[in-house]
């Protein structure tokens, strides 16, 4: 019997109705035919990692000023280049 995968969204969506609480534990399970402890994981796992949606705000842009600094660098990288052998091109006349 091989396992069976599950999505994010129907992660979340479980996790979002044991919130809830106008079920128990054991009516969502037995609802999505999942076991108890899982979904009791899913909604602790969920616990623990709901302050990161608060920070992706500031990961999200220091990505993008790390995306920028790596494209000056390139830009930098490439004109040096081309200084360079305008440089040795002069230089031969």
């Amino acid at each position: 019997m091989s396992r069976r995968k599950f999505t994010p969204n129907f992660k979340l969506k479980v996790v979002l109705e044991s919130l809830s609480e106008r079920f128990t534990i054991n009516q969502i399970a037995q609802k999505y035919k999942l076991s108890p402890t899982q979904v009791s994981l899913w909604k602790k796992e969920f616990l623990t990692k709901a302050h990161c949606v608060f920070d992706q705000g500031r990961l999200i842009k220091a990505n993008d000023e790390n995306l920028d600094r790596d494209d000056l660098l390139k830009t930098i990288g490439q004109q040096k280049v081309e200084i360079d052998f305008l440089k040795k091109s002069l230089n031969k006349l």
